[in-house]
């Protein structure tokens, strides 16, 4: 009796495990460095679109502001004060730059949490005070946690009826401004957690464009209006002045103008302020991250990594009656 013959069974030779091994390794090496590049690419474009909206929220709040800026003339009252007040603190000892301390009168649009004509809110008036301050902190649990620190701008807006009882028309009696807005008679100081705007906002300079009237003794004598460039900031820049101000009796500011027919500090005292024009520059959550962290950011490279994780952003403002 013959038995049916059994089917020999075969399974794969280890040369062939090893080719199917290495052709695995080499898809799925292509696949993670595919993945991996995808990955940085959206990471970078989500931080440089977080970054834009961040700077442009800024912007457009601070545009409004100055757009709606108001001045009284022939009065011995402050109306704009911006003084270079960079941040005494970063991370690994990297500060800020360039920084200010800015505040002026404004018919701000939000006055009276932007409920103008709620007879509970809204209690008359529309000259409010705004001030700008940068400071490095977390803006959240405010000096308390270092680990999360960072560049925070805080806007605070001093509603109408506040303002006019005791900010406005008061400096002679109270001090300057900044001193002003900063006392409890109109709520919290500028750098309080309620009156944050934007982080990670590295620096932030603005440049005042005032238009005076410059005579040439001749001969021949002449006259011309001219619109000279003031830009405030760190005193230790370039160009730069520390204070800028505006009282009702003209421009206060030491600015020493360059060139053949510049105006003097009397000419721009006797000029009308124009136009402002913003500059920021905000850098990546992973920017501020690592600087958190590193402490070999120093001269030459750390201009290299803030050129790399920052983007810059400027716009310039009309201000009412230019």
């Amino acid at each position: 009796m013959k038995t049916p013959s059994q089917t020999s069974r075969r399974g794969f030779t280890l040369i062939e495990l090893l080719v199917a091994m290495a052709i695995t390794t080499v898809i799925v090496t292509v696949l993670v460095s595919v993945t991996a590049m995808a990955l940085e690419t959206w990471n970078r474009s989500r931080a440089e679109i977080r970054a834009a909206r961040q700077a442009k929220s800024m912007i457009d709040t601070m545009a409004r502001d100055f757009e709606s800026f108001v001045s009284r003339s022939g009065n011995d009252f402050e109306w704009l004060y911006a003084k270079s007040a960079p941040p005494s603190e970063g991370p690994k000892g990297n500060l800020s730059p360039n920084a200010l301390d800015l505040i002026f009168f404004s018919a701000a649009t939000d006055r009276y949490e932007g409920k103008i004509g709620d007879l509970d809110l809204d209690k008359g008036g529309d000259v409010s005070t705004v001030g700008y301050q940068l400071t490095y902190k977390d803006p959240i649990a405010g000096d308390d946690e270092d680990a999360y620190k960072t560049f925070v701008l805080y806007r605070k807006i001093v509603n109408p009826n506040v303002t006019f009882a005791n900010i406005l028309g008061q400096a002679s009696i109270k001090g300057p401004l900044e001193v002003a807005v900063n006392t409890g008679d109109t709520g919290s100081e500028v750098d309080k957690e309620v009156n944050f705007i934007c982080e990670n906002v590295y620096q932030f300079t603005v440049t005042f464009h005032v238009n005076t009237t410059i005579t040439n003794p001749g001969p021949p004598i002449s006259t011309r209006i001219a619109s000279v460039a003031v830009p405030v900031g760190n005193k230790d820049s370039d160009g730069l002045i520390k204070e800028f101000r505006i009282t009702g009796n003209g421009i206060q500011t030491i600015f020493s103008p360059s060139g053949t027919g510049a105006p003097t500090n009397a000419q721009l005292k006797a000029g009308r302020l124009a136009a402002a024009e913003i500059s920021i520059t905000v850098l990546s959550d992973f920017g501020i991250q690592q600087m958190r962290r590193r402490s070999d950011l120093t001269g030459a490279k750390l201009a290299e990594f803030i050129a790399k994780h920052s983007y810059q952003y400027s716009k310039v403002v009309q201000l009412p009656g230019s």
